[in-house]
């Protein structure tokens, strides 16, 4: 189709001619149009002759098979370009997702951390008011055992007080005979 184009060409030339440029008889060498014309065919015959339409066509073919193959693989690039950036998209929307999923799960992991602190430190704080109590009633305990065990001095006293200022030297006599008397009995 392009060979075509190029050779009707010259046949729009050649009926674009002035029709008053020449003088004398159309097919005589004294006519500049038919001299012209004769011109012309000889330059499309070299022309036809050694091939330059097909050379050219063939040139322009390859050229235009070429710039089809440029379109082509600028296509396929941009597809690719585009499918890389749908793909970083979507890495970068998980990568996204996992930052957001990674901060909640360590949001999460604080607040149950603050929270075993919380209950670890109540638990805590129990244990010792518990032994400040255990500590306070051994305190009164052995506080109480004193005093008994002072009060029962002070009794034994006080009644060895009594006992000495009631006690005479015959009572005291009788008392150490039974007393004697009584482990002779046990002891037979």
């Amino acid at each position: 189709m392009r060979i075509r184009t190029l050779m009707a060409m010259p046949f729009a030339l050649a009926m674009a001619t002035p029709a008053h440029a020449a003088s004398g008889p159309f097919f005589s060498l004294g006519n500049t149009d038919f001299i012209v014309l004769l011109g012309f065919l000889v330059f499309i015959g070299i022309l036809l002759y050694f091939k330059v339409f097909r050379t050219v066509g063939d040139m322009l073919d390859r050229r235009a098979d070429g710039i089809s193959g440029e379109l082509d693989e600028a296509r396929a690039l941009r597809e690719e370009a585009q499918s890389l950036l749908a793909s970083y998209e979507r890495k970068t929307r998980e990568a996204r997702e996992q930052a957001d999923r990674i901060v909640a799960q360590a949001r999460e992991e604080a607040q149950h951390s603050a929270e075993q602190s919380r209950a670890d430190l109540e638990e805590s704080i129990a244990r010792r008011i518990k032994a400040a109590e255990d500590r306070i009633a051994q305190a009164e305990a052995a506080a109480v055992r004193e005093v008994r065990e002072r009060a029962a001095e002070v009794a034994v006293a006080a009644a060895r007080d009594v006992i000495a200022a009631r006690m005479t030297d015959a009572r005291n006599d009788a008392l150490v005979d039974d007393a004697i008397a009584q482990v002779e009995k046990h002891l037979h």
